[in-house]
Parts: structure tokens; C-alpha cells; sequence
């Protein structure tokens, strides 16, 4: 039998870093992430308080928020992500700290193609139109 492996970010494990405060936990990501953090850390706890309040009650945890990263307080909820269409369900898990919540939520459809109409191509040019 294999032995599921633990979940640990950059050394540490899931249990130790949800102990540790946003700032705390700031020290343990890179440098972009880092500055982002201690400039909106009033920010991502407001959020997580408002989340923790709406997740007591039963309610879905909806924001327009992309630019908050993601900290050890936020795994395990469901977060609806707005992507300027309609809010993207996200299940939040211990991969995703150190990013945004834009990262999860695309803007932009991915672009499927159909086939070429008759006349659009040159090879299509003396098809028939019948």
C-alpha cells in the first residue's frame, strides 16, 4: 500500500500554516506575493471574516475580488469568483496559496473553431454553392 502523501508548503505542513496570521504568513511566499499581502493584509481579513460569517450561515461566499491571494484561512471553502460575466465556482486547496483569485476564474472563453464556410478558403473557392 502506498502512504498518501502530506501536503507541505515550502516545509511546512497544512496544520501549522493555518495557525499562522496573514502577515505570518506572508514571510513564506515570494517577493511580488509577499508586498501584495502586506499592502492589503486589512484586506484579505475582512474577507475572511465576512467568509467565515456567510459560511455559518449557509450562504455562498460570492466576490468580485480577483486580486486577493489566496492564505492558509481560505482552503477548503468554495469561493464564486466573478469574471465580468458570471461568478466561476472555486473549491480553494493548498496548491493555490501564494496566487490571486483571478488566476481561477478566466475572463476570456477558450475560442472553438468551427470549419471554413464555402469562398472563405482558396481551396473552397470553386466548390460548388448548391
Amino acid at each position: 500500500m502506498e502512504k498518501k502523501k502530506e501536503f507541505m508548503y515550502h516545509g511546512m505542513t497544512l496544520e501549522t500554516l493555518q495557525k499562522l496570521d496573514v502577515r505570518e504568513f506572508a514571510k513564506h511566499v515570494r517577493s511580488r506575493q509577499r508586498r501584495t499581502i502586506l499592502r492589503n493584509f486589512q484586506k484579505i481579513e475582512d474577507f475572511l471574516s465576512r467568509a467565515n460569517q456567510k459560511t455559518n450561515k449557509g450562504k455562498r461566499i460570492k466576490t468580485h475580488h480577483r486580486d486577493i491571494i489566496v492564505v492558509p484561512g481560505m482552503i477548503g471553502m468554495q469561493i464564486h469568483i466573478y469574471n465580468g460575466h458570471s461568478f466561476i465556482p472555486v473549491s480553494v486547496t493548498g496548491e493555490m496559496l501564494g496566487h490571486t483569485f483571478g488566476e481561477f476564474a478566466p475572463t476570456r472563453a477558450r475560442i472553438k473553431h468551427g470549419s471554413a464556410g464555402v469562398g472563405a478558403t482558396k481551396g473552397s473557392k470553386h466548390k460548388s454553392k448548391k
